[in-house]
């Protein structure tokens, strides 16, 4: 059995962890995450966007012909998020992860809001967070679905930040049409 641990499998860790602690926005309000929230009616019959949607089939399907193997579930949120990676001559890695998270606003959870910014792909807003808990050579773009999911692309890629955030952008471009609507 092959273990490795990249740093997007680490980002997804902390990730989870920082799911479970709190639910902090980009302008910076936090609120714990037991206080009751108001919740929007489910857009779905069970109430999650993703009920027919695969992340892993969906990050295959973005990153068909850029010569990554097979997505495989993270070993942080396995039934909510995948990863893959991409070595190039040995050294460099290049790993890629989408989580799909019902429940979760595209807001929630910025790391560092003051190197955040917001924009639209598509009329969809989304946040783009470089270097998400600190990690050199990392971007992370989380795209609003429906009133309170989101889908997470995370590029880690050595330590070019900038080219992570590239590729990050021209995946959740990919993604966009892919994701349900609302």
């Amino acid at each position: 059995m092959k273990f490795r641990t990249p740093k997007v499998t680490l980002l997804l860790g902390s990730a989870a962890l920082a799911l479970t602690a709190c639910s902090s926005t980009v302008d910076g309000a936090a609120q714990s995450s037991g206080t009751p929230s108001v919740a929007s009616p489910p857009s779905t019959p069970s109430g999650n966007p993703f009920s027919d949607r695969n992340q892993c089939a969906l990050l295959d399907q973005i990153l068909s012909g850029a010569g990554f193997p097979k997505a495989a579930p993270s070993i942080a949120q396995g039934r909510k998020a995948c990863t893959t990676q991409k070595t190039s001559g040995g050294i460099n890695a290049t790993d890629v992860a989408l989580l799909l998270q019902e429940g979760q606003r595209y807001t929630d959870n910025i790391s560092s809001p003051d190197k955040a910014r917001s924009g639209k792909i598509n009329g969809r807003p989304f946040i783009e967070e470089p270097e998400p808990l600190g990690s050199s050579g990392a971007c992370s773009i989380s795209m609003s679905v429906e009133s309170s999911s989101r889908a997470i692309i995370i590029v880690s890629g050595g330590v070019d930040t900038a080219a992570s955030c590239g590729t990050t952008e021209d995946l959740a471009k990919k993604l966009d049409p892919l994701l349900p609507k609302g």
